[in-house]
C-alpha cells in the first residue's frame, strides 16, 4: 500500500533519535562540538524535525487508501498526530538551533511533553500498521 513504508520509514527516524537523546543525555557532554557523538546528534535531531513533518501527512495518505469505516478513525489520528507533531517539532527545532548541546539540554528535551508524546502517538501508529488490521478494513482487535 503506498506511503505505509514512509510511515514506517518516518517512524524509525523519531525512534532512532530518542533512543540516541537518551544515550547522549547520560554522557554528561557540555558540548556537542567537543562530543564524538555531537555531529551524530544533530543528524538525528534532523532526520526526526524531517519526519515528525512528513509523517501526519503520510499518516493521511495512508488512510486515503482505506475503506471508508478503517479511514474515518485514521484520519481523525492523522489530525490528532498533526498537532502533536507541531508541538514536539517546536522544542526540537529549538534545541537544533542551539551553537551547543549539552546532555543536561538533551535530557530536559528527553523529558518534554510533547517529545514524549509524539514518540507515543510513533508507537502506536507503528503498532498498528505492523499488526495489519487496517490493511483489510478490519477494526477488530486481534484481527
Amino acid at each position: 500500500m503506498p506511503h505505509r513504508d514512509d510511515v514506517a520509514m518516518y517512524c524509525d527516524a523519531i525512534e532512532e533519535c530518542y533512543e540516541f537523546m537518551l544515550a547522549y543525555a547520560a554522557q554528561g557532554v557540555a558540548d556537542d562540538h567537543e562530543s564524538r557523538n555531537g555531529a551524530q546528534l544533530r543528524q538525528l535531531l534532523a532526520r526526526a524535525v524531517d519526519a515528525a513533518s512528513g509523517l501526519p501527512d503520510a499518516c493521511a495518505a495512508v488512510a486515503a487508501t482505506m475503506p471508508p469505516d478503517v479511514a474515518r478513525p485514521f484520519e481523525a489520528y492523522a489530525g490528532m498526530l498533526r498537532a502533536d507533531a507541531e508541538k514536539a517539532l517546536a522544542a526540537l527545532r529549538l534545541v537544533l538551533a542551539q551553537p551547543r548541546i549539552s546532555s543536561q539540554l538533551v535530557d530536559n528535551l528527553n523529558a518534554s511533553l510533547h517529545v514524549r508524546t509524539l514518540l507515543t502517538d510513533v508507537f502506536l501508529l507503528d503498532e498498528v500498521l505492523a499488526a495489519g488490521n487496517t490493511a483489510a478494513g478490519n477494526t477488530e482487535p486481534g484481527g
